[in-house]
């Protein structure tokens, strides 16, 4: 009998990343998992950046997980459920790999993993927008992605570029956080702004999503981070504690609105009878488009030219009798089509997908 798979019983899955490295993501996403725990959540932290792996230190624990019935059995610290490549293996060396062995690397820990009952699984990106991201997006139904950046101009922009990621994978965008917003003096209380203010807020702005709140440049956070001490439990009455329980709170309060926008490109039902496609999508309205369109507008780079843009495949050369085989969701944003000529490598966006007509009206649809 084939392992379950650990991501059968998570509830929510959310991604935080950053677009850019050394805005305090990770910091982020493990403080927000131990706030959400402290509001009675049962909390799953997946760390993915696997070349440079931070819950390790930051939760404070290094010990090596075990297995059980051919899935991995993750680290509990403080009532989180946690993954990381820096407890995988014994020694301290770097992890050297290629990206097809990280994506591996990924998928073993959504589905491989025991995650069990979990309301909330956190993932900690990695920096950027490659492999790792892609993957997560494609094998996943995110329920949400915060995006972390410190209030510079430079960071804000390359954060900007990680939000239309995953806007491009449909996934809902739960909002924007602003780190090191600001440090109060202990001795005056003045609050004095190292990297300006107002970047974080300015980006959701622009991209119309919610603006999650501002955290301080605080020696409480760096301090817990540092000796890997829940800050919920060291310090529950420092402002920082209190400032990452409203931030919790605050991602509960949206979900369910990201996902209402989400849906709206989002498909309930997709059926097929080899010559046309019918999706049902969950705002209730339905496309249909028939094979030989899906065909003739295959995005993958064997059909387009991935320098210029212009498209390679000819309509002449697709036979008017091309049937689509078979379908499969990729992630909630789009479709693999494989067609009775063989090919089976585009990836169709589902937003693109929407916007397609049926160009053929001779063509029945008959399930």
């Amino acid at each position: 009998m084939a392992p379950e798979n650990g991501l059968s019983k998570v509830k929510n899955i959310i991604a935080v990343g950053s677009g850019k490295g050394g805005v305090g993501k990770s910091t982020v996403a493990t403080n927000l998992g131990f706030a959400l725990n402290k509001l009675g959540h049962k909390v799953g932290l997946m760390d993915a950046d696997i070349y440079g792996p931070s819950q390790p230190g930051l939760l404070g624990t290094h010990t090596r997980p075990t297995g059980h019935d051919g899935l991995i059995v993750p680290i509990n610290k403080s009532g989180i459920k946690y993954i990381s490549m820096g407890i995988m293996t014994a020694s301290d060396a770097p992890v050297i790999m290629r990206a097809p062995m990280a994506v591996k690397a990924i998928t073993q820990f959504l589905t491989g993993v025991m995650w069990e009952d979990l309301d909330y699984l956190i993932i900690d990106l990695p920096p950027g927008t490659g492999d790792i991201q892609l993957s997560i997006g494609q094998q996943t139904n995110l329920a949400g992605v915060i995006i972390v950046t410190t209030p510079q101009k430079l960071a804000a922009q390359i954060a900007k570029k990680g939000l239309q990621m995953f806007e491009t994978l449909n996934a809902p965008i739960l909002g924007v956080v602003e780190n090191m917003s600001g440090f109060t003096c202990g001795h005056c209380s003045e609050v004095t702004a190292p990297f300006k203010k107002g970047g974080g807020k300015l980006l959701a702005e622009e991209m119309k999503v919610p603006f999650l709140g501002e955290l301080p440049l605080d020696p409480n956070i760096m301090m817990s981070s540092d000796e890997g001490v829940n800050i919920q439990e060291d310090a529950p009455d420092s402002i920082s504690a209190e400032i990452f329980l409203k931030l919790a709170k605050n991602v509960v309060n949206n979900l369910e609105e990201a996902q209402i926008k989400s849906r709206k490109i989002e498909a309930e039902k997709i059926e097929h009878d080899g010559t046309m496609i019918r999706i049902h999508w969950k705002d209730g309205t339905q496309s249909d488009v028939d094979a030989y369109t899906l065909r003739t507008q295959c995005p993958c780079a064997m059909c387009v030219d991935e320098n210029s843009g212009k498209r390679i495949i000819r309509p002449q050369d697709v036979p008017l009798t091309i049937k689509a085989e078979d379908i499969r969701p990729v992630g909630r944003y789009g479709l693999m089509v494989r067609f009775s000529d063989g090919h089976d490598k585009g990836i169709y966006r589902l937003s693109s997908l929407k916007e397609m007509t049926n160009q053929s009206s001779e063509k029945t649809f008959n399930l």
